[in-house]
């Protein structure tokens, strides 16, 4: 095995592959990266199962919204961490709170080791960082959940990841970062990745206010679990790169990493679903799903850092705690049908303190390098350090994102929110041309010379606004275009809520 690649600040780039082998560093390492790249991909599976999930927990009307919205915050996040985010997160110079520009429309990101790992070249590093900002981001953009008009929040995506990822990724990773000096333990994203985005999704809910029917209960129908079945294991199969990866190298860490994700993921499963038998004495398949989720979020800023036990009891009880949080909408007078600042923020914040208590260097020590103890090793300290990350997180990102967010609402003709008559009719029908979710069948337009979907739609939004009248647009309308209204009084069945 050769020696460890060394980082020359005088050759920033790696050196210049005309003259010299810049592989050749590499030798005997190869596995090292090709194991990360692997890692990268398996987080890329994250954003389109994210948008699966988002697209069967919607009505019929408006599914393809959430489905599209993956590859636009994929592209909207690869240009960003291209153009500066990276360098911003990542830049090896810089204060406590943010990068500098030294990487600015990636300069010198090539096949220099990276600062994370030796055996990790820095164009695989920034690749893999960049599936954490498109997961984050993708998050996020379910604040807008059937109301949300798609322009406004792309640019939303691009705004938040600057000034909301990027600073709290370089405050917990990077080694010049406040957080990273504290230290905070945060192995895959805990911070930067859920408590950002969930608190970032509570104030796109609060400034978008509530959907139009809010409170009926068909509303919070999804229309296809088997899609957010579908969405759920894409998601759980590409957490093994979320925090399988994040030891930056093919350690007994990162496989310690890989078992603890599937342990606590089952043991979320069977935490929201005891919760759910014991309130309603049934079962669930969209709260066997949630509980998933919870428990995958709950083990990501604790993946690499406590034992197998532990991994487990961390994801049984948040899943038990996110369950007991059903119904923070109303208590916050909010309407977050996709619940992503339940879920994310919540439980975020749950794994991230459950973090400070069963961290031990035992596990943490596997990579060769590290050294974490928490509370169960003695070290009680660490315990505080975790709640002043979840404050300092918690707090900057919902700030930071209400701010922008009221600052878009009012820009002309970049308002936030669709119309009402669309929101009636379905954003899908709205925005899209593609009819892939709905019966088109009944619009009619094989009869009606191309146009007869459009013509439907209007005079379904005719009919809605004649007040006073039973009116076509009404509720045997929207199951035209995909929604099923539950009988009055009737709760929807297969919801945790």
């Amino acid at each position: 095995m050769s020696t460890l690649p060394t980082y020359n600040a005088s050759i920033p780039n790696g050196g210049n592959p005309e003259e010299v082998d810049v592989n050749a560093q590499y030798t005997g390492y190869e596995w090292e990266y090709v194991y990360q790249v692997i890692m990268g991909c398996l987080v890329f599976v994250i954003v389109p199962g994210i948008g699966l999930l988002y697209g069967g927990m919607s009505r019929r009307k408006s599914a393809l919204a959430m489905i599209f919205q993956a590859w636009t915050v994929m592209a909207v996040c690869s240009f960003q961490w291209a153009f500066w985010g990276f360098s911003l997160a990542f830049s090896r110079t810089g204060g406590p709170f943010i990068g500098d520009l030294s990487n600015f429309g990636m300069i010198n990101v090539m096949a220099a080791p990276s600062w994370g790992s030796a055996v990790i070249p820095d164009i695989v590093f920034s690749f893999y960082e960049l599936m954490f900002c498109a997961c984050a981001t993708m998050i996020v953009v379910g604040g807008a959940f059937e109301r949300g008009r798609i322009i406004p929040s792309m640019i939303f995506g691009f705004c938040w990841a600057t000034l909301c990822y990027c600073p709290i990724s370089y405050w917990t990773w990077n080694a010049n970062g406040w957080l990273y000096k504290l230290p905070a333990l945060d192995f895959a994203g805990g911070g930067p990745v859920h408590i950002s985005s969930g608190t970032a999704g509570l104030a796109y809910a609060l400034v978008l206010g509530k959907r139009s029917r809010a409170g009926e209960k068909h509303i919070y129908k999804p229309h296809n679990v088997t899609t957010v079945f579908l969405g759920t294991t894409l998601i759980w199969f590409g957490w093994f790169g979320f925090n399988g990866g994040s030891a930056l190298n093919a350690s007994i860490r990162a496989m310690m990493a890989i078992w603890n994700t599937n342990f606590a993921a089952s043991c979320g499963v069977a935490g929201w679903v005891l919760m759910d038998y014991i309130k309603k004495r049934r079962f669930s398949v969209v709260g066997a799903c949630e509980g998933a989720i919870a428990g995958l979020v709950g083990i990501t800023p604790a993946a690499g850092y406590v034992s197998v036990w532990c991994g487990a009891a961390i994801g049984f009880i948040t899943a038990i705690v996110v369950n007991l949080f059903e119904n923070v909408n109303d208590w916050l007078g909010i309407d977050d049908g996709l619940e992503v600042f339940k879920i994310h923020g919540i439980g975020g914040m749950c794994g991230a303190f459950l973090t400070g208590i069963f961290a031990t260097s035992s596990v943490s020590s596997l990579d060769g390098v590290t050294l974490a103890p928490g509370g169960i090793d003695g070290v009680g300290i660490q315990i505080a350090r975790q709640l002043a990350e979840i404050a300092a997180i918690a707090s900057w990102s919902f700030t930071i994102s209400f701010i922008l967010l009221m600052i878009l609402k009012y820009i002309p003709g970049l308002h936030l929110r669709v119309t009402d008559e669309a929101e009636m009719i379905g954003l899908d029908v709205d925005q899209f041309s593609d009819e892939l979710v709905g019966e088109w069948s009944l619009f009619n337009d094989d009869n009606e010379g191309g146009g007869g979907r459009r013509q439907s739609v209007q005079q379904i939004t005719q009919g809605i606004s004649a007040p006073g009248q039973k009116s076509s647009g009404s509720s045997d309308n929207e199951a035209v275009i995909g929604e099923k209204s539950e009988p009055k009084g009737q709760a929807a069945p297969g919801l945790s809520r």
